[in-house]
């Protein structure tokens, strides 16, 4: 039996050696009048056939607008029908599609345009709180003067123009509608020529990753990475033509776009979008009324499910499967999701934006127990390792950080090869930064961000394990663990709690329940009851943000001022 803890996934399934448009046309001549696409809150239906139709179209249109191979276009939107059809478009023309986070603002936004270099952007009219024709017009004033493709900006040399999903956008922006009148332009046998010239290890889209310092940096993935990906966690979830699955999850994320998209795309799956972001009501009543077979969600999106007043009103029988992943996934969740949402083959992913995403997973063969305490074991196709501090690898049992190599590992972060030197080492190992042990059998548990872990007095305390520990207490519903600076010990630790619809406990109460049960050293110092955690849009917990907040509320001002950690 190996002792070091390193495996190497399943050899048995090839690697699909295409592009993704490829990829795409071969689902679309084999399951040509299947449901490929529902898109709810849009009222939009497609088969596959006419998926295509759309896709063919969008190719031809941005053909017309001058995009060669390689190429930057941007996609600035919500979850909505023209977002999927772009996603395979501009892989049928190698245009490398940049995934712009829905909640930017104008810095942020300005940041991702100039830094890949866009040459055109995609966008909605606005979401939630953001305008973002506005922020266009403030970080881009010459749009107001300039035809669509002649664009010269200032701050965005690159930039040719916008196209806006709204019918009538502002001046100098090309509505959606007039785009694919541009098709006409091209024909087919010219988007046959450029969709041949294309190559599977081309890089054909950048996501940027929500760091806690520093700019955001963008993991440049390939046509191999993203469609392999998607088509191995299909695999494991044994997705077929007649699997209907539901994504809530953002599509400008790896979750919605590679799992979910590439994922039914190479099984010819049906992707269901219940709305143009997470609502637990609505993707209750989407998984009912179109009996899906599998649901998609990080653990808060399963939390809100699961404790949402009308749950009892739907019909949830018809799910099978679907994935719990994006963020620490607590153990009592799981077992009321397999329980009481009817999922009893539902799995765990584990992986990062930069590894496509996912690199480790359990199987539908795993016993319950594994499926609620690890995140599987390596992918097919992929390798992981456990190191120490020295780059070393570790016996089984033993705690370090993860480490993963193979196909799924981005090309590295674009237009950045200091920060790709810093994260893929020399032998193409990316590192992930998470600390974690391999078993026997090669299951991992992860136990927390290297960051993350809390030295108290000499005693080194994960977060993870307090979270799973916190969960098991009958009022909690959700829970968070950090570490703030502490005089005496170095650190001290901070719960912050989410209570069950009417149910409650006092600081004191979780204390003396603690201490019955864990070590002394463990037990939170802290507590905050809260609504809500700070996070992301893609609904990852921001603890950054919960410790500089704990640390404002908690830590003694030294001379007028708050000590804090950045």
């Amino acid at each position: 039996m190996n002792h070091q803890s390193y495996t190497r996934g399943r050899q048995d399934k090839a690697l699909l050696a295409m592009t993704i448009g490829a990829a795409f046309d071969a689902t679309v001549a084999k399951f040509s009048e299947r449901e490929a696409l529902v898109v709810r809150h849009q009222n939009l239906r497609y088969s596959w056939r006419e998926l295509a139709e759309a896709v063919d179209r969008q190719a031809r249109a941005l053909l017309a607008l001058g995009l060669q191979s390689g190429d930057r276009l941007g996609i600035w939107a919500p979850n909505c029908a023209e977002w999927c059809i772009t996603q395979f478009a501009s892989a049928k023309i190698g245009a490398v599609l940049v995934n712009i986070n829905p909640a930017y603002r104008s810095s942020e936004l300005e940041y991702a345009l100039k830094q890949s270099g866009c040459r055109w952007v995609i966008c909605a009219d606005a979401f939630k709180t953001s305008d973002y024709h506005a922020m266009l017009q403030g970080l881009v004033p010459e749009l107001a003067n300039a035809e669509p493709g002649t664009l010269a900006s200032e701050k965005l040399p690159e930039l040719r123009g916008v196209v806006s999903l709204a019918d009538n956008p502002p001046a100098g922006f090309l509505a959606w509608s007039a785009l694919q009148g541009r098709a006409a332009e091209v024909s087919a046998e010219q988007l046959a020529e450029r969709q041949a010239l294309l190559q599977f290890d081309d890089p054909i889209n950048i996501q940027y990753t929500s760091g806690t310092t520093g700019f955001p940096k963008g993991a440049t993935l390939s046509h191999y990475n993203i469609l392999n990906n998607g088509y191995m966690v299909g695999e494991s979830l044994g997705l077929t033509e007649h699997d209907r699955l539901v994504i809530p999850v953002p599509l400008y994320h790896c979750f919605g776009m590679v799992m979910g998209n590439l994922g039914c795309m190479t099984h010819g799956s049906t992707m269901i979008y219940p709305g143009d972001a997470f609502d637990p009501l609505t993707t209750l009543r989407a998984v009912a009324e179109e009996k899906a077979t599998a649901l998609y969600g990080v653990p808060t999106m399963f939390i809100a499910e699961l404790d949402h007043p009308q749950r009892g009103e739907f019909d949830l029988s018809s799910l099978r499967t679907g994935i719990m992943a994006g963020a620490t996934c607590p153990i009592e969740v799981m077992r009321r999701v397999i329980k009481e949402m009817h999922m009893s083959e539902v799995q765990i992913a584990y992986g990062m934006t930069e590894t496509s995403p996912v690199s480790l997973q359990t199987g539908p063969e795993d016993e319950l127990e594994l499926r609620v305490t690890t995140v599987g074991r390596t992918q097919p196709h992929l390798e992981s390792k456990i190191v120490d501090a020295e780059g070393r690898i570790v016996p089984r049992g033993t705690i370090g950080e993860l480490c993963t190599r193979g196909y799924s590992v981005m090309l590295g972060y674009w237009n950045n090869p200091q920060a790709t030197a810093e994260a893929i080492d020399a032998g193409r190992w990316m590192h992930t930064g998470d600390l974690a042990s391999m078993d026997e059998n090669g299951y991992v548990c992860i136990v927390g961000r290297s960051k993350d872990m809390i030295i108290r007095g000499g005693e080194n305390i994960y977060p993870r394990e307090l979270e799973e520990f916190f969960f098991t207490h009958p009022a909690v519903a959700d829970v968070q663990v950090i570490g703030i600076p502490c005089s005496k010990y170095g650190e001290e630790i901070v719960a912050w709690v989410k209570f069950h619809p009417g149910h409650s406990a006092t600081e004191e109460e979780l204390k003396a329940w603690a201490k019955e049960r864990i070590a002394h050293f463990k037990v939170p110092r802290h507590f905050r009851f809260v609504d809500a955690f700070p996070m992301t849009v893609t609904g990852k917990i921001q603890k950054f943000r919960m410790r500089e907040i704990s640390i404002e509320e908690l830590t003694p001002p030294k001379d007028g001022k708050v000590t804090a950690i950045r």
